[in-house]
């Protein structure tokens, strides 16, 4: 009986292409030049042991490690993020099927919507809706003097939920703007994926006997949410970015915080780069979760 041979194994191709090699030496050249610039040009100082201070400090006594200012503006980034997500998906889906609502009204008034925040520049709107009515409708509210009428447990509940309630009015402010910016944008995000659909597929679906509610629910917009998930998740990395539009309204967010840092250390090189390394901590892990949610809903869409 003869020994029968398998095929050699074959090498594995490299994905790394003469190109990637091209890019990274670019970058890597860029960083070189400019660190010379600042080194040998403008005769900087560095001092990353004085900046890193502003993301942890060590109790001297006690020796523990609290977070800093970077740190904490980290925290409320990510708070307004959240919250700015779920009020944004809000306003976006519901805009979204008035856009492609039969509705002549909704229609209308959705389009109204989005073409105004579209077409405003976003620190325009910022100071417009901060200034002309955050300033009439929080005092009216009451909502500037929750943090000496609430109670400690309500004051302990609503820092972890939306960071110091001394400045939840600046905080509320900054998140609706944020939203309803963003939200604009989610908007046309779903009127596109929900018109992306057949006629066809609407026909047949009320030809069956179901309601334009159902309809939707249960025929367009699974369909609908192949081509929506990509730009959707693109969005919302970008809601964490444009995060740092609410510090001219002194919101402390990460951007604020980093402002005070480097003009009290002096240290802007410093202090730049790390809040750009926190921002890509952020964003980074998000592209990777919504590209995972992509696939699975790709599978999902195969049974």
């Amino acid at each position: 009986m003869t020994e029968q041979r398998l095929p050699p194994p074959t090498k594995r191709k490299s994905n790394v292409t003469a190109l990637d090699i091209a890019v990274i030496g670019s970058v890597v050249a860029a960083v070189v030049f400019i660190y010379y610039r600042v080194e040998h040009v403008l005769i900087y100082n560095w001092n990353w042991g004085l900046v890193f201070e502003y993301v942890i400090r060590v109790d001297e006594v006690t020796g523990e490690i609290f977070p800093n200012l970077f740190l904490k503006g980290v925290a409320m980034t990510l708070r307004l993020a959240f919250w700015g997500t779920i009020i944004a998906a809000v306003i976006g889906i519901v805009m979204g099927l008035c856009r492609a609502s039969k509705n002549l009204f909704l229609r209308s008034a959705s389009r109204l919507y989005v073409e105004l925040i579209r077409n405003i520049p976003p620190i325009v709107f910022i100071f417009v809706f901060y200034f002309f009515i955050s300033s009439q409708i929080i005092p009216v509210l009451g909502l500037d003097e929750l943090h000496r009428t609430a109670s400690p447990t309500t004051v302990q509940v609503m820092e972890v939920l939306f960071g110091p309630i001394e400045l939840f009015s600046n905080f509320l402010a900054g998140l609706i703007c944020l939203a309803v910016f963003e939200g604009a944008y989610i908007t046309e995000i779903v009127r596109a994926g929900i018109q992306s659909i057949t006629k066809g597929q609407w026909e047949a679906a009320r030809a069956i006997g179901l309601s334009r509610f159902f309809v939707l629910w249960d025929v367009i917009l699974p369909q609908a949410l192949r081509t929506i998930l990509p730009p959707l998740a693109g969005q919302f990395i970008i809601l964490v970015k444009d995060s740092s539009i609410v510090s001219l309204i002194s919101v402390q967010e990460l951007t604020f915080l980093t402002q005070d840092v480097s003009n009290t250390t002096t240290h802007f090189f410093e202090c730049w780069m790390i809040t750009a390394v926190l921002y890509f901590m952020m964003c980074f892990p998000l592209a990777v979760l919504f590209q995972r949610f992509e696939r699975f809903g790709v599978g999902m869409q195969k049974y």
